[in-house]
């Protein structure tokens, strides 16, 4: 939801309440944008708002310095409501270069704030911002509250007295000056901060003691500035009970892995090539060896699946982690995988395409390759986590689907949700669904590895190495039972058929799709994956605003789709799918259910869903409940 907050008039000294607010912080590559934004984050959480970020960085290692295309910023949104996205308008942008305010200023509410680094309004700057003009003595800005702050040369001043420091690492500390202003403007405590930079150069403390001065030199400093006339709060949320950090998507996929390990009793392997926007999942659980994490960097994606499926025929949870162009090259072994029908779990951290595309920028770019992706018939199952916290979820849910039903699953997640974070209660392995698996621990008479249950169709895992339980597998196709290489006409017709019956099955052991807000009535709202709280959140608010014929329906079960998806589209006038892409997941739809028109809403532009861009498309779609 939009929430206008009015710009203060009260005196110095006192604070407003304020429901919500978003801000964002901008600059060069270098000038560590992500670190103060992700500080501002974790405080704002400690103190109990709900939180939702957005980060968005170039491509490029360093881009260069000044440049339009190499300004990296953060974005958050904390409120004492529930939230569900970083925020459409910005209620106060802190532009460290020219380029970081020439790429943002658009998204700045009129009436309010933006604190700039003048010190950085050099001609060479705003000729690389492709300014003709300082927009800061032409008038342009005047429409803003503009917070004109030196803050090289302060940061400068505030170290003179400090040893041991570089003019570079000198000039590095001033997003910390940054950071020091935004905590007095909206009463937030330094004091995680300090101790995060404490825990961060224990080794140096000269870092630290520059650091630490700099954030209070800028908390101070704001302290004195009569353009800022008080302080404002935003009070906590109203949560359910329990104990919370802030967590970020690709964390919240590893630790759901973890814990997904440990309740089904087997080693975790992840083999994995790094790859924007994914790696962090690989950073993350390479930590974790003391849990029995068996990580292994590979030189490549293919030996990345491959060494994932060696795992798998081992007895591990296995994992392989990568992005739409990895998936690409791990194909012929996904293929693989599926045939020889063994548990795997392949993470996708979506991005802008094709080929190199928008590494950094998040697009559902990948829905469609993951369906169908592979050389013959070959369906594996496909979940989409939705939220950064929820990645936690599918991650385990991914797992268990994997194990329980001996195939292949690939769990789509996106840049936007990977790399951005929000609150998650945390969870104990005892609060965890059971997992169970086709192991077969013991010495069967008879035994062959294509052996069913009768109700998932999930085959046997015998483990190598175990006496009497010898087998065959591989790419060829084999009988449907002995497991030996088979030509026959009519067994690999039905051995197809058998592996898709398989996947379909799922539908058994998911969970049916349900419509939020309206359950019958005028328009249903169909997305999938990281755009639930763009969508959720635009959906709400015609609600609240009279428009009670719209339900939402959010699907994190792609492949096989819940059983009861037609009953549910029957319910509604109208559907309109909505997607960061041209249109996958409703040609998707249009396959399964041919009876149905389904409209689109589509963007392609390396960004979510704006709040307005879908309540004015959504609008035009409805009228008014009477």
């Amino acid at each position: 939801m939009n929430v206008e907050n009015k710009i203060a008039k009260n005196t110095k000294g006192q604070i407003e309440v304020l429901e919500a607010v978003v801000i964002r912080f901008v600059g060069d590559s270098g000038d560590g944008m992500q670190l103060t934004g992700t500080q501002f984050s974790d405080t704002s959480a400690m103190f109990g708002n709900d939180v939702a970020t957005f980060p968005n960085y170039p491509a490029e290692i360093r881009a260069p310095q000044g440049s339009l295309y190499g300004v990296s910023g953060f974005q958050v949104h904390i409120g004492s409501m529930e939230i569900n996205t970083p925020g459409d308008d910005v209620d106060l942008l802190v532009a460290m270069n020219p380029a970081g305010l020439k790429t943002n200023l658009y998204a700045v509410k009129p009436g309010h704030t933006i604190i700039v680094d003048t010190d950085s309004f050099t001609k060479k700057n705003l000729e690389k911002a492709q300014y003709k003009t300082n927009p800061l003595e032409d008038g342009s800005l005047a429409n803003y509250r503009i917070i004109e702050v030196g803050m090289t040369t302060l940061t400068k001043e505030a170290l003179k007295n400090v040893d041991g420091l570089d003019n570079k690492s000198i000039t590095r500390s001033k997003n910390m000056f940054a950071l020091g202003m935004v905590y007095w403007m909206y009463h937030r405590a330094r004091e995680h901060t300090i101790d995060f930079i404490n825990k961060k150069f224990k080794s140096k403390p000269e870092i630290i003691e520059a650091n630490t001065k700099v954030l209070n030199a800028g908390y101070y400093f704001a302290e004195t500035l009569e353009l800022i006339p008080n302080a404002y709060t935003i009070v906590p949320a109203k949560m359910a009970p329990g104990t919370y950090r802030i967590i970020m998507g690709n964390a919240a996929t590893a630790w759901g892995f973890l814990a997904a390990a440990e309740k089904s009793g087997l080693e975790l392997f992840l083999g994995s090539y790094p790859i924007t926007p994914a790696t962090d999942i690989l950073h993350e659980l390479v930590k974790h060896k003391h849990f029995g994490v068996k990580a292994f960097q590979a030189e490549d994606e293919i030996a990345g699946i491959s060494s994932a499926i060696g795992a798998a025929f081992a007895g591990d949870l296995a994992i392989t982690t990568t992005s739409g162009p990895g998936l690409a090259l791990k194909g012929e072994a996904l293929g693989l995988a599926m045939m020889i029908e063994l548990p795997l779990v392949v993470v996708n951290v979506q991005r802008g395409g094709p080929s190199t595309g928008l590494p950094t920028k998040t697009e559902q770019s990948d829905l469609l390759q993951a369906m169908y992706g592979r050389n013959g018939e070959s369906p594996v199952i496909v979940i989409a986590a939705s939220t950064p916290s929820n990645c936690f979820n599918f991650a385990y849910e991914a797992s268990k689907l994997a194990l329980e039903h001996m195939t292949p699953v690939i769990l789509l997640t996106d840049g936007y949700i990977a790399n951005g974070s929000a609150p998650w209660k945390i969870k104990t392995v005892d609060e965890m669904p059971e997992i169970r698996n086709n192991k077969v621990s013991e010495i069967k008479e008879n035994f062959h590895p294509y052996d069913r249950d009768q109700k998932s169709l999930a085959r046997n895992w015998a483990i190598p190495g175990t006496p009497g339980l010898e087998h065959r597998v591989g790419g060829l196709e084999k009988d449907k039972v002995t497991g030996n290489v088979s030509y026959v006409p009519e067994n690999h017709e039905y051995m197809t058929k058998i592996r898709a019956e398989k996947i379909k099955r799922v539908q058994n052991y998911i969970p049916e799709i349900a419509s939020e807000f309206a359950q019958k009535g005028d328009l249903l709202v169909v997305g999938w994956g990281g755009t639930y709280g763009s969508l959720y959140t635009a959906v709400k608010q015609l609600n609240d605003d009279g428009f009670t014929n719209i339900g939402y329906a959010h699907f994190n079960y792609i492949n096989p789709l819940p059983k009861n998806t037609e009953d549910l589209f029957k319910k509604f006038k109208k559907i309109i799918v909505c997607e960061l892409n041209n249109g996958q997941f409703v040609n998707v739809l249009r396959i399964h259910f041919n009876g149905f028109e389904f409209l689109q809403h589509n963007k392609i532009q390396g960004l979510p869903f704006s709040n307005s861009e879908l309540t004015e498309k959504f609008k035009q779609l409805v009228s008014v409940s009477e």
